[in-house]
Formats: C-alpha cells, sequence, structure tokens
C-alpha cells in the first residue's frame, strides 16, 4: 500500500462514491496505490495513524473531519506522540479551517502541506494527492540517482 486516506468521522461522508473511484484512478495512473480507512472517533484515528508504522504505507493522507477542534482540546489522546511513531510523511486535507487540527508546531512530525479548500473537501483530496505523488515520485527519482 503506497498511500492511506485516513478519515475522522464527517456529518455526511464525502469520501464515499465517486470522490475514491476518481483518486483511486490518479493514484494507479502514477503507479501507486490508495487506502481508505474511515475512523469512528478520536481513540480510533489516533490509532490508526499509529499503525502506519506496521504498514508498508509510503505516505498518509490525513483527513480528521470532526475530530480537528477534538483533537486540540484532547492533547491527552496521543496524536502527536503517534504521528512522530508512524515517522510516515502526511498532507492534512481538510474541507473547512474549522477542522485543522492545529497540533503546536516542533511538537511532532509536521505534515508536508496542510490543504484546505472551504467548501471543496473533493479538491482539497486531489490536491494533497497530488502532493503527495509528487513527494513519492522525488523519492523515487532519488532512490533510482544514489
Amino acid at each position: 500500500m503506497s498511500i492511506v486516506i485516513i478519515q475522522g468521522p464527517h456529518a455526511d461522508c464525502p469520501a464515499s462514491g465517486v470522490l475514491p473511484d476518481k483518486l483511486q484512478q490518479l493514484a494507479a495512473t502514477a503507479g501507486r496505490s490508495l487506502e481508505l480507512v474511515c475512523c469512528n472517533g478520536l481513540n480510533d484515528f489516533v490509532s490508526c495513524v499509529r499503525s502506519m508504522k506496521r504498514r508498508a504505507s509510503e505516505f498518509m493522507l490525513l483527513d480528521p473531519g470532526d475530530l480537528g477542534p477534538q483533537a486540540t482540546a484532547h492533547p491527552e489522546a496521543g496524536l502527536s506522540d503517534a504521528l512522530d511513531e508512524a515517522g510516515t510523511p502526511y498532507v492534512e486535507v481538510h474541507e473547512d479551517a474549522s477542522t485543522e487540527l492545529g497540533l503546536p508546531p516542533g511538537l511532532h512530525n509536521a505534515p508536508v502541506a496542510t490543504v484546505i479548500i472551504n467548501g471543496d473537501l473533493g479538491s482539497s483530496y486531489r490536491i494533497g494527492l497530488g502532493i503527495a505523488l509528487r513527494q513519492l515520485g522525488t523519492v523515487a527519482v532519488a532512490a533510482r540517482a544514489a
């Protein structure tokens, strides 16, 4: 698995239906696979991030959904620690600025980018996936050159 989307709960699950198919096609065209993992709550989200250490994944797209404010209010849930333990590069994707994780800088494995397209999560996912594919392409080129 090259790229994993870890998605927190949304009032409606915007990554269902056509969106994952389009994302799958974009990833496949670049020679990568894509997996979507939907989480029910903050503890589940943190566990999924922690599991990245054991997965054969190269990149994460993190969509906390409605969990952003909760993750900020409850640092004891361990999201910062989970990001450090996973060691996997990631892009945060959001539909609304109010859902941004807002973790304090310098205390965790920081995102490669944070993408917020207000009212258009699909565009956030496409841009985030584009960034991930570009990063992975850069890594692959560097590995071949070495």
